[in-house]
């Protein structure tokens, strides 16, 4: 095994230890206090199994309207009628098994409403539909695909905001059609996959060393898709000491009911889980985690090269201090293979991990609303010259073929 993921092992091993020993006295010292009996045990583990397995399928919690739809993914329209002369914002959601409304998270922790609250008033976002055996061998071109749809509904140039997953998708659109693109926004988005410390890069080399057999085999075995299940299972063994304090503050907080009902909301978002095409996955470990073929220059789709040197919009930039998934260094590695000028690129830290860039009460309070208002500046200044922009680009070029909805 790879020497990074051993040490890594023994680190969460040792966590895992000290966190139950702790865990454990927290709650017996909590049961004597209140004089539970042997029977109320046994009812706070009752409730403790009943609170950690309970499930429903996560929502959006901003008004919006369904606008476009193909069969993987849809657009949804946050403006609610508003004709506010702005560059309308695109948000690309995370995309790893999980669903995209973590964009909207709740009423208090909504990426949507705070870009909304920053003045871009036309705000839409992507929606990710998990794969079905029908979309299993959809691919990198039919997302891209719908991305230029969704952009051309909506009337571009945009500021296109790409979270996690989401963020390497924007910036090879963005690379593919710089035309089209006001800003970009990155946050938690891999850009140099082989940057800083990046444990999933290491878990890619201990189980494919440089090889799809395993992954192939993962693919076949969810019969042409990854499982959302593989991909939840995955992330919680990364960091397994995560979700066992998450467990064990569960069982000691049984009795706050503020407690359990946060608890259930993360809970109901990040265990429901949706699969993704297995054709699309593959060429993102091969590619992206494997090749780093963003920053070495080696993409093509759809017989162009990839080449982010073409990016010469305003960047701006988001890590997470915290951050185990995505390390900073992989973000911020865009500013050095763009074209866009230093004054023109903005980084941001967030004090927290990987989550927390999207939905975390820090981020959304202290990150985005700056770099929202710098999104907002230039959206401004730039409004009609980017209308007449994509204008000019409607008029001389042809449109790819369309993906027929479902």
């Amino acid at each position: 095994m790879n020497t990074r993921l051993m040490e890594r092992w023994i680190e969460s091993g040792s966590e895992i230890a000290r966190l139950s020993a702790e865990g454990t006295t927290t709650y017996w010292t909590g049961a004597v206090s209140r004089g539970a009996a042997p029977w109320d045990v046994f009812d706070d583990v009752r409730r403790w199994w009943t609170e950690s397995s309970r499930r429903e399928r996560p929502q959006w919690y901003s008004p919006n309207e369904i606008v476009l739809e193909c069969p993987v993914a849809r657009l949804r329209d946050f403006s609610q009628g508003s004709t506010k002369d702005v560059v309308p914002t695109l948000v690309l959601p995370p995309q790893a098994g999980h669903d995209s409304c973590i964009v909207d998270f709740s009423p208090t922790q909504s990426q949507m409403k705070v870009i909304k609250a920053a003045g871009l008033e036309r705000a839409f976002s992507l929606d990710w539909i998990g794969a079905t055996p029908e979309t299993s061998g959809a691919g990198i071109e039919d997302y891209l695909h719908f991305i230029e749809r969704s952009i051309e509904h909506i009337g571009g140039p945009v500021n296109l905001i790409g979270d996690c997953q989401g963020g390497w998708l924007a910036a090879i659109y963005a690379a593919l059609h710089p035309e089209q693109v006001n800003t970009l926004t990155l946050a938690g988005a891999p850009i140099d996959f082989h940057a800083g410390e990046p444990v999933i890069h290491d878990w890619v080399q201990a189980l494919g060393n440089d090889d799809l057999a395993f992954y192939r085999w993962v693919v076949e075995q969810g019969g042409g898709v990854l499982k959302g299940e593989h991909m939840l299972n995955g992330f919680i063994l990364i960091k397994p000491e995560n979700e066992v304090a998450k467990q064990l503050q569960l069982l000691t907080h049984l009795h706050d009911a503020e407690h359990l009902e946060r608890h259930h909301h993360f809970e109901t978002w990040f265990k429901h889980v949706q699969d993704i095409p297995g054709a699309f996955y593959l060429w993102i470990v091969e590619h992206l985690f494997m090749d780093n073929g963003l920053v070495e220059g080696t993409l093509e789709i759809d017989g162009e090269r990839v080449d982010i040197t073409r990016i010469d919009c305003p960047l701006f930039l988001l890590g997470g201090e915290r951050d185990h998934i995505t390390p900073p260094a992989q973000v911020f590695a865009a500013a050095d293979h763009v074209a866009t000028k230093s004054a023109d690129v903005e980084t941001h830290v967030n004090s927290g991990g990987h989550l927390g860039l999207f939905m975390g009460s820090e981020a959304l309070r202290e990150h985005w609303p700056p770099i929202l208002a710098a999104v907002y500046k230039r959206s401004r200044r730039n409004a009609d010259t980017a209308a007449a922009k994509s204008r000019a680009r409607n008029q001389t070029e042809p449109k790819r073929p369309a993906i027929p909805a479902p």
